[in-house]
């Protein structure tokens, strides 16, 4: 580190590498418990593959009612919310907006993680080079969240990790290589058209790569699809996919080009309205470095459905293996291998092994190349970032180390995540003992299943309350209890097709191509949007308190502050539908 030049040092509970989802989440996870966090990120945007500056579409588990909940569906439905025709500059401010309005996170942008200080096997404070500042940030802190996906802390820390695919026996995998190599999946540089009225013009620059039909078997563009991004535009698998990135991004940009010219000049598309709207220069990573923690989870585990005692998060994405040869192949370019979804994730798979104060989080996690091929995608990471982020909080107000966690507080951390609507397969979220304590009486349907702690329709089972406009719920004790806080859980319809297209499209939160009458996305209608509370006062009248106004989030948690003998909860409006199905109704008493 050159003394000349300008140093800026942080001291923090929780320092965090890298500003993809996995990341994001770890921070405002860890920020929203009370501890302090940096964030050092080395690009101006959040969001990392999902940032407008690669886009690609978040994906998690597939399957009825599995979508992922918590810091990932409050971004789906805040992006649903304010930007229903999926716009970048809106989707990038939505990223920003989230960690900018939490007091304990200090953001650190365009700042890249190159150097370290260690205490024996902790790290003590981690070095960034700031390039629009040109000046160093040094950050001290007690726990480090490696999320930065090619895990930066490794090398530097001697941390253990994987490289590659591991040979069939190891693990006993079935869908893995017989030996053991140094492959894996490739990078992207993805492009995005726009449908227009007008005919567009393509002349491809003379180093664009040309492709015929033959080139591309099982590659084939198809503009017709919604859901057409181009994801097979891949290479690097068969080298090094972090010291060839400079290279290969060279060589991608080249594909894409080709390919953009193979669907406007010589392809069969009727491509004349479409015009080239954006060409990613930041190539979309894989798959690279992988931690090592206490335990490998494997191809079994996620067939087996990961039914762990510490289970963390959960997958639902297939085991997705891409061929290392990219589009360099004219074999399939991925194989879908079975899984089932949900399958669990275990939280020893998200400390290292022998650095006792590191983290990580997002495709890095201590998992097998097949597992990884299931447990890679956004929406899986961005869960595994806010287990992370939880843990840590665990952590550092009790003093203990990750492991120590999986030891002594992992039940604690399970209800944390699910009391912060982070569903866990096979778990129940706690009712309080105060709402347990209370009569309920209601004008809907099914009071009693607001405490069964399962907060989504599972199988045939809704576990909710449904209500028309004007009914209530009303929550009486036998004496006066005070009460802090009002948490609620509403129906997103986790199933969701926003578009009113006639046809079910899912949600995604960001776009592929933009078809010339592609509709506005919405807000759930069965998502509660207004609700008055009131109290009963001592002399047995009912006094109405702030309720619930214009609401578009799945989990809202309203401060109360008062003592009383009951409290009512009265639908008054919801985003659209007649009947609003909510799933959990609980207080918190006054500490």
């Amino acid at each position: 580190m050159n003394t000349n030049l300008k140093s800026i040092y942080h001291k923090v509970d929780l320092c965090v590498v890298g500003g993809g989802l996995a990341g994001m989440c770890a921070a405002v996870a860890a920020a929203r418990h009370g501890i302090k966090v940096a964030l050092m990120h080395d690009r101006p945007v959040y969001g990392g593959n999902a940032s407008s500056e690669i886009r690609m579409w978040v994906c998690g588990a597939h399957g009825k009612n599995n979508r992922e909940t918590g810091i990932i569906e409050e971004i789906a439905l805040e992006t649903l919310y304010r930007n229903p025709y999926r716009r970048y500059p809106m989707w990038d401010a939505i990223l920003f907006e989230l960690i900018n309005n939490e007091k304990n996170i200090t953001p650190i942008l365009n700042c890249s993680c190159n150097d370290i200080e260690m205490d024996g096997s902790k790290i003590k404070k981690v070095i960034g080079w700031q390039t629009t500042t040109q000046c160093y940030h040094i950050i001290e802190a007690k726990l480090f969240a490696d999320c930065s996906g090619d895990s930066i802390l490794a090398p530097l820390s001697g941390a253990e990790y994987r490289w590659g695919r591991e040979s069939r026996n190891e693990f006993g995998e079935s869908i893995a290589p017989e030996q053991a190599d140094k492959k894996t999946m490739g990078l992207s540089c993805l492009i995005q058209a726009r449908e227009t009225d007008k005919k567009h013009k393509f002349i491809a620059p003379s180093w664009a790569r040309k492709f015929t039909k033959e080139d591309l078997p099982y590659r084939l563009p198809d503009m017709n699809d919604p859901e057409e991004n181009f994801w097979y535009m891949e290479l690097g698998g068969e080298g090094d996919t972090i010291h060839d990135t400079e290279k290969l991004r060279d060589e991608l940009i080249s594909v894409a080009y080709g390919i953009w010219d193979f669907v406007k000049n010589i392809g069969e598309y009727n491509a004349d309205n479409w015009e080239l709207e954006f060409v990613g220069f930041l190539p979309g990573k894989r798959e690279s470095r992988r931690y090592v923690g206490d335990y490998i989870m494997n191809q079994n585990d996620v067939r087996d459905g990961g039914h762990f005692d510490d289970i963390a998060a959960y997958g639902g994405w297939t085991m997705d293996d891409h061929n290392p040869a990219g589009i360099n192949t004219k074999d399939k370019p991925n194989i879908f291998h079975p899984a089932p979804s949900p399958f669990g994730i275990p939280y020893r798979c998200l400390y290292s092994v022998n650095i006792e104060n590191l983290y990580f989080a997002g495709r890095n996690i201590s998992v097998t190349h097949t597992a990884m091929s299931a447990s890679r995608v956004m929406a899986t990471c961005a869960l595994l970032g806010q287990a992370v982020g939880t843990a840590s909080a665990i952590a550092i107000k009790n003093g203990v180390t990750p492991r120590e966690i999986s030891e002594k507080y992992i039940c604690e951390l399970q209800q944390m995540l699910m009391d912060d609507d982070c569903w866990l397969p096979y778990c129940k979220t706690k009712i309080s003992e105060l709402t347990k304590s209370a009569t309920i009486t209601s004008t809907g349907e099914d009071a009693e299943l607001l405490l069964n702690g399962i907060e989504r329709h599972y199988g045939d089972d809704k576990n909710c309350w449904s209500g028309k406009i004007g009914d209530t719920v009303t929550f009486s004790f036998d004496s006066e209890k005070a009460i802090n806080e009002v948490r609620f859980v509403f129906n997103s319809d986790l199933n969701r097709e926003t578009t009113g297209a006639g046809k079910y499209i899912p949600e995604k939160m960001n776009t592929c191509n933009v078809h010339k009458n592609a509709p506005a996305l919405n807000v759930p209608k069965t998502l509660v949007k207004n609700m008055k509370i009131e109290i009963k006062n001592a002399d047995d009248k009912w006094q109405e308190i702030d309720g619930i106004k214009e609401n578009h989030q799945r989990l809202v948690k309203i401060k109360i502050g008062k003592t009383t003998k009951a409290i009512r909860f009265t639908l008054t409006s919801t985003n659209g539908n007649e009947i609003a199905d909510i799933y959990s109704i609980d207080r918190k008493s006054v500490v």
